[in-house]
């Protein structure tokens, strides 16, 4: 399609689908008024929202996706405008969808929650100057566009959100695109292609776009024009829970309740290991053996460096005591963790072959998973899962995202950490002490499951010890 056709197609936001008719007065217009005014009013901080009122033929269905950064007031505007426009511009008509570049809004009396929406398009195009070398425009939005597609379609069910910008500085191109989160990983890629495919497979002049589909949407321009530290905040919070806690006197309290909580649980599982039958003793490896016995864990050095761009300040997830952890995504489009030890961190081949040796062994649902390593030089990386949620004190000590800790959440976080803990101390085939259990070692998945990290501490018991000597005191 032409840029023209393209513009002249794009001029009507709004769109009334012929799937039937009704009344204002009736029970299907009752209802469509009464999930509308949920949309704007439940939409939370991750922008998407969906609802349903009625049964049968007055049955109405409703989908609302704000984009990635926009903050919450400002989102809950736009779907309620949207909402306001939609049925003045669909009076009668039970489907209908209202797209413009901060929401989209979609109704029907069909189901639609998790069904990509293949027509409707609103965009416009964007020009901010000559840009320096047009082929190299062209390379670098191609590969922005396939590197955000990709990222987009691996997110989690109620995040589909990826956002980078590439280029030299005298010619960047800043990107962000997006699904709607009900979408599986293959209809958000194909509803991406999509947008895709309307922009010139040649450079023509245009520096910027942005295109908006039902199901997702598209924007590029040479200037920053997302606010990167809303996306930032909200990458790693989950779907918030029904109900938040509404003061800070509540906040403290359950606060304190949780801590509480938490040491009687880890007082209670220490004496009942400690009571616990003794298994037959096992032989320790010594973390002086060969690293030969996971080879097969071994990456080259250049993939991995290859995977966090080169461990690029943009990849960063963190720094812990031992070096810095990247994010990265190997050719197969897995996503990875990567510990780049610090060559002067006091970790040297004994602590990496134990961490390595150690997670080899474990298998277990609450254990951080490693996947491999890779060495070069001075060079020692430990290659992990990439774990979505980030660690468990990004929301203990984050005023917005502590409030999505209810008491479910926590109870599953408790949970998981001391089947995590038994399963060092007595279920696996060897018996390992952490000696650096923290908030910040405590990972959490798309779906809140807790993940203990971080072993670079750990030490290693016989079955039949309960207690033993450290030369040097280690944790936090």
């Amino acid at each position: 399609m032409q840029t023209d056709d393209l513009l002249a197609f794009l001029e009507d936001k709004a769109s009334c689908r012929s799937n039937g008719n009704y009344n204002r007065n009736s029970a299907y217009g009752a209802n469509l008024d009464t999930t509308l005014s949920s949309l704007s009013a439940n939409i939370g901080n991750d922008g998407f929202y969906s609802a349903s009122t009625g049964q049968g033929a007055d049955r109405v269905n409703a989908i609302a996706l704000c984009r990635g950064d926009l903050q919450l007031n400002a989102c809950r505007e736009c779907v309620q405008k949207a909402g306001v426009d939609l049925v003045d511009d669909c009076p009668v008509q039970k489907e209908g969808f209202l797209l413009n570049e901060l929401c989209t809004l979609r109704y029907s009396n069909d189901a639609i929650y998790g069904t990509l929406a293949s027509l409707g398009v609103y965009g416009t195009w964007y020009y901010e100057g000559n840009v320096m070398s047009p082929e190299q425009f062209q390379e670098d939005l191609r590969k922005l566009l396939e590197d955000l597609r990709g990222r987009a379609a691996a997110g989690s069910s109620t995040w589909k959100v990826a956002w980078n910008v590439i280029g030299p500085d005298y010619q960047k191109i800043f990107g962000l695109v997006q699904c709607t989160p009900d979408l599986s990983s293959e209809d958000c890629t194909s509803c991406l292609n999509s947008a895709i495919s309307y922009i010139p497979e040649s450079y023509d002049g245009n520096t910027g776009c942005l295109l908006v589909f039902p199901s997702c949407n598209l924007h590029f321009k040479t200037r920053l024009f997302y606010n990167e530290t809303r996306l930032q905040e909200l990458e790693f919070v989950p779907s918030p829970p029904g109900k938040k806690m509404g003061s800070t006197t509540q906040t403290i309290v359950i606060t304190v309740v949780v801590v509480v909580v938490c040491l009687i649980v880890a007082v209670s599982a220490i004496i009942f290991l400690r009571k616990r039958k003794k298994q037959k003793p096992t032989e320790i490896p010594q973390t002086t053996d060969e690293i030969s016995t996971v080879e097969s864990l071994q990456y080259a050095f250049s993939t991995i460096k290859a995977a966090t761009n080169d461990f690029s300040d943009h990849n960063k997830l963190g720094q812990g005591g031992f070096g810095t952890v990247y994010k990265g995504e190997l050719p197969n489009s897995l996503e990875i963790a990567v510990k780049r030890l610090s060559k002067d961190s006091g970790q040297g081949d004994i602590e990496f072959k134990n961490e390595v040796l150690l997670l080899a062994k474990l298998q277990h649902r609450n254990l951080v998973r490693l996947l491999g390593f890779a060495l070069e030089g001075m060079e020692k990386l430990l290659v992990y899962e990439f774990v979505q949620n980030a660690s468990l004190d990004h929301f203990i000590f984050d005023s917005v995202r502590h409030a999505y800790l209810d008491w479910d959440i926590r109870y599953k976080i408790i949970g998981g950490i001391a089947r995590g803990i038994l399963y060092l101390h007595e279920d696996s085939r060897l018996k390992i002490i952490h000696r650096d259990l923290k908030a910040s070692n405590i990972l959490l998945d798309n779906e809140m499951r807790p993940k203990i990290a971080d072993f670079g501490m750990a030490r290693l018991f016989r079955q039949d010890e309960s207690y033993g000597n450290t030369s040097h005191v280690v944790g936090t």
